[in-house]
């Protein structure tokens, strides 16, 4: 691997007001078994003075304290999000908090001649922000650095089959010349894109509602999904990018796969990465000369081999099946098939207790961070092998990243030697800290109309301070957010 820029630290922020997905079981319910298996154990809800750059403000002024970060070297500051609210501006408010954060806590503030970009790519964003912000270093950036920082929200309809995947967070990742935590190996990365359709889109859907005052408005975008299609998107997208990174190795798909010490996937729920890494499992099988294990699983699931093959090299176009055969009739019946008895096998399973469990346990209580779902994982990866005094320098490890309806890739990613010393400070279950449970009332209540019991005090950092009033010819302020933000209070 070149010695590209990759990551020196990462930060998390989530917000207080947590759902306890045992408690969100028991109101509606549910089997709280099958909920903790496939989903996780609880996801975090926005106050009412939060919203998608509140959260990323807070992660990026997390990762400045955490990192000593001198604001004076940042060159870029990237933001990742599918959750904005105004269509014209976005990285730049973050940086107005940050800014002034860091002013009132007797800070120089970040450059005045830094990019800021902002990058909406569905899920996928907050890994092509890191991206990027490694080609900048690696081209332009001379001795500055780079923050990427990856904040959303995600809300479904109650009722819908995705209300028990919400979740609110971000996480922020600084990103230097001489990497001090992973660094990214671009020349292995294999892309995959395509036009999905319905799958997973957001048509902006519009409410007013007065939970902060009377002329606020909360924009919801609710997504459309598309229940088994869009698992098919998800399931074909990470498929083929694997398969474009496997092309570049000179080892086998299988054997790329058992030498990664661990991997990391887009995780909108606790089982979606396993249900995708079986089928990247069954295609290294059948890249693999006279595999015992694929034979027993095809004879038992009843599929033949050579149709099988057939199937995988034929690459459906989703959009055309979904038109052609509807949303229920997967693309690859052969190979769902074949995955699902994959994944009652013994080999597989140790697979996945072997390469999935670094973080994992801390991931599913972050809840679906759409674009830094990824970031997630692999901080919560990170800082669990260090608290398990596992060694990561010279390994490496596989990170897929993904977008609903838009796009995958996947890449090796290789720690440093010293990664320890950065990974230390992410510290995920101090983020964690200060959760505070809400009821059925009060979920529904700040779901539905976004208001909150005012027992609930506001969090803490940066927040929504007010909203403008001013409507005339010389000046215009209406709707727009009025931000505070106050380091000292960040914990």
């Amino acid at each position: 691997m070149s010695d590209l820029p990759g990551v020196s630290g990462m930060s998390l922020y989530v917000p207080p007001l947590r759902v306890c997905l045992q408690d969100w079981c028991g109101w509606y319910g549910q089997p709280w078994e099958k909920v903790d298996k496939v989903v996780g154990s609880g996801f975090r809800m926005l106050h009412p003075s939060q919203d998608a750059y509140t959260l990323a403000a807070n992660a990026v002024l997390r990762l400045i304290k955490a990192y000593d970060v001198d604001p004076k070297q940042v060159g870029m500051l990237v933001l990742a999000t599918e959750s904005s609210q105004d269509n014209a501006i976005g990285a730049v408010i973050v940086r107005g908090m940050v800014d002034q954060a860091l002013q009132a806590a007797g800070l120089p503030r970040l450059a005045r001649g830094i990019e800021v970009p902002e990058i909406k790519q569905a899920c996928i964003a907050g890994i092509y922000g890191i991206q990027n912000a490694v080609r900048y270093l690696a081209t332009d950036g001379g001795d500055k650095v780079a923050i990427v920082v990856a904040a959303d929200v995600a809300e479904y309809p109650r009722g819908s089959s995705g209300e028990q995947t919400q979740g609110a967070g971000a996480v922020a990742a600084l990103v230097e010349t001489d990497a001090k935590m992973f660094r990214l190996d671009l020349h292995s990365r294999g892309d995959a894109s395509a036009y999905r359709g319905p799958d997973f889109r957001k048509p902006m859907h519009r409410h007013h509602l007065d939970a902060y005052q009377t002329n606020a408005q909360r924009y919801h975008d609710f997504p459309v999904f598309s229940g088994r299609y869009s698992t098919y998107a998800y399931i074909d997208a990470t498929l083929n990018a694997f398969k474009r990174h496997a092309e570049k190795s000179t080892k086998t798909p299988l054997e790329l796969l058992e030498d990664y010490h661990a991997v990391f996937f887009h995780r909108p729920y606790r089982y979606m990465p396993i249900q995708g890494l079986s089928y990247l499992y069954l295609y290294g099988l059948l890249n693999s000369a006279g595999s015992e294990v694929l034979d027993s699983v095809c004879a038992s699931a009843e599929v033949d081999i050579g149709q099988l093959r057939v199937e995988v090299a034929a690459e459906p176009d989703l959009l055309t099946h979904l038109q052609t055969h509807g949303a229920d009739s997967p693309p690859y019946p052969l190979m769902d098939k074949a995955a699902a008895m994959l994944r009652r096998y013994p080999v597989f399973k140790n697979y996945v207790a072997t390469k999935t469990q670094l973080g994992s346990e801390i991931t599913a209580e972050f809840g679906n961070l759409y674009s830094a779902a990824l970031s997630a994982w692999l901080a919560a990866g990170f800082d669990d092998a260090v608290k398990r005094g596992e060694e990561l320098a010279d390994k490496s490890l596989l990170a897929i990243g993904y977008g609903s309806g838009d796009a995958a890739l996947a890449m090796a990613i290789q720690p440093v030697s010293g990664w320890q010393a950065a990974a230390a400070k992410i510290d995920c279950s101090a983020a964690l800290q200060g959760a505070n449970n809400i009821n059925q009332a009060e979920y529904e209540c700040l779901h539905d109309h976004g208001r909150i019991d005012g027992k609930h005090r506001h969090p803490n950092g940066c927040t929504i301070a007010n909203y403008g009033e001013i409507l005339d010819g010389a000046f215009q302020d209406i709707g727009v957010p009025y931000y505070h933000a106050d380091l000292s209070k960040l914990c």
